[in-house]
C-alpha cells in the first residue's frame, strides 16, 4: 500500500485538467475517433514542425501498420536491436518476417551502426533502431549506412518499396517523443517514425501511439496518414464521424484493413499533456541533472542527456552500478523496494526472453547487450517528484550499494 514516503516509479501525470478534458469528451456524447484525435495530430504535427502525422491507438500496431504497408512478409528480414522491449521484435514476427538482432555499441544500449550494416543482406526490408531512454540515435550515420546498402535492396513488385528503391528507415521513437538531433525534433530525420503514449511515457494518453512521415518523393506524406486512417478503422472509406456529418451515410471498405485507431477519450489526455508538454521536459530534465550530480563518482555510470549533436527526452535515467553484477542488481532494487522506493530495468535483451530464444536467439552472440543489462537500473523520473525525493532516490541507493562492500 503506497503512502507519503512511497516513491513510485512513473506514475501518470493526472490532475483536475486531465479528469476535466476526459468528462468533457463522455458528456459530448462522442467518444470514438473525432474532433479531440483530429486536434490532437494536429498539435503533434505542430510540434514536430509541420511533419504530418496519425493518431493510433499504439506504438506497436502503428509500426507493425507501417511494416505491412510497406510490403514486409516472409522471407523478408527487419534489422532491430537485441536491446529493447519485445514489441519491436514482435511486430516482425506478426508480419511473418524475421527479426535479425544487433548487439548494442559496447557501453551503450544503442544499436552498433557497424554491426548493422554488417547485418544487411538481400533480404533486408527494414533498419529500425531504438532511441532507448529517450537518447536519440547517430539518426544520420544511420541514414548514410542504409543509404549505402540501396545495392543490396530487392523490392517486391506492387508494394510501395518499388517507390522507395531502397530499405526503409524506420525509427523506434517509442521512448523519445520531445528529444531532438542536431536542433531538430526526433520525427524529422527517419523516413517513418513511431511514438508511443503509453501510461508510463513522458506525455500519455492511458494507451495510444503515432506516426510521423517523413518520406521523400514521389511519396505524399500528407496522403499517407489519411491512407493510414482508412487502415486503422478496417479500411473503411469514412469513418463514423464523416459518416453522420456528410451528405450519405455511404462507405465502402477498399482494403482488409485493422482496428487501431485512436479515440477521442484517449486524445482528449493527448491534448491537455502537449499543452504542458515544455513544463513536463523542463521538469523531467532537472530531475535527470540531479541525479547525474548525485551520482558523478566512481562506481557509477551516468547515461548521456545531452550534447551539441543530440538532447533526451529525459524518458529514463539508466544508472549502472559499474561494480555489481546481475544477481547484486537485483538485490538493489529488493532493497529499495523495501524502502518504498520503486526502480525497474530496461530491458532485458531479447534473445533472454523464452519466445526468442526458443526461436534460435542466444544471448552470447549480443555480448555488449548483456554486459548493459547485467547492472543497469532505472531510477524514478516523473513530472510530480520533488527534490526531496529525488535526494532521497540517491542517498538510499547509494547507501545500500555501500552496504554490500
Amino acid at each position: 500500500m503506497s503512502n507519503d514516503r512511497t516513491i513510485p516509479f512513473s506514475p501518470p501525470r493526472v490532475d483536475e485538467f486531465t479528469i476535466e478534458a476526459v468528462t468533457s469528451v463522455l458528456r459530448s456524447g462522442w467518444i470514438t475517433t473525432g474532433p479531440q484525435t483530429m486536434q490532437f495530430e494536429q498539435g503533434l504535427s505542430d510540434y514536430l514542425g509541420g511533419i504530418p502525422v496519425v493518431a493510433l491507438n499504439s506504438w506497436t500496431n502503428a509500426c507493425e501498420l507501417v511494416l505491412r504497408w510497406f510490403g514486409v512478409g516472409e522471407g523478408d528480414e527487419v534489422i532491430i536491436p537485441s536491446y529493447t522491449y519485445a514489441a519491436t521484435a514482435n511486430i516482425v514476427v506478426h508480419c511473418g518476417a524475421t527479426p535479425v538482432m544487433v548487439d548494442c555499441a559496447p557501453g551503450t544500449c544503442h544499436m552498433d551502426v557497424d554491426a548493422m550494416a554488417s547485418a544487411i543482406t538481400e533480404r533486408t526490408k527494414v533498419v529500425m533502431p531504438v532511441d532507448v531512454g529517450g537518447w536519440p540515435v547517430d539518426y544520420d550515420l544511420f541514414r548514410e549506412r542504409v543509404t549505402d546498402a540501396s545495392g543490396l535492396f530487392r523490392p517486391k513488385k506492387g508494394t510501395p518499396q518499388e517507390q522507395l528503391k531502397r530499405i526503409l528507415f524506420l525509427s523506434d521513437a517509442a521512448h523519445s517523443f520531445g528529444a531532438s538531433y542536431k536542433g531538430q525534433p526526433v520525427g524529422a530525420q527517419a523516413d517513418v517514425t513511431g511514438y508511443s503514449f503509453h501510461a508510463v511515457k513522458n506525455l500519455t494518453t492511458a494507451e495510444g501511439g503515432a506516426l510521423a512521415f517523413n518520406l521523400p518523393d514521389p511519396f505524399d506524406n500528407a496522403a499517407l496518414t489519411k491512407y493510414f486512417k482508412m487502415l486503422s478503422l478496417h479500411g473503411q472509406s469514412k469513418d463514423a464521424l464523416s459518416k453522420i456529418q456528410g451528405a450519405s451515410w455511404r462507405y465502402d471498405v477498399v482494403e482488409a484493413g485493422y482496428k487501431c485507431n485512436m479515440t477521442d477519450l484517449q486524445a482528449a489526455i493527448g491534448n491537455v499533456e502537449l499543452a504542458r508538454y515544455g513544463e513536463t521536459l523542463e521538469r523531467r530534465k532537472a530531475i535527470c541533472e540531479q541525479y547525474a550530480a548525485g551520482f558523478n563518482e566512481e562506481g557509477f555510470s551516468i547515461p548521456p542527456l545531452r550534447s551539441e549533436l543530440r538532447e533526451s527526452s529525459y524518458h529514463l535515467f539508466q544508472l549502472r552500478l559499474e561494480a555489481l553484477n546481475e544477481r547484486q542488481r537485483d538485490e538493489v532494487i529488493a532493497k529499495m523496494r523495501e524502502e518504498e522506493i520503486a526502480t525497474n530495468v530496461h530491458f532485458q535483451p531479447l534473445p533472454m526472453l523464452t519466445f526468442y530464444k526458443n526461436r534460435g536467439y542466444r544471448l552470447e552472440d549480443h555480448p555488449n547487450a548483456a554486459a548493459f543489462y547485467a547492472n543497469e537500473i532505472s531510477l524514478p523520473v516523473w513530472y510530480g517528484m520533488t527534490d526531496e525525493q529525488v535526494r532521497r532516490v540517491i542517498d538510499t541507493l547509494k547507501r545500500i550499494i555501500a552496504g554490500m562492500s
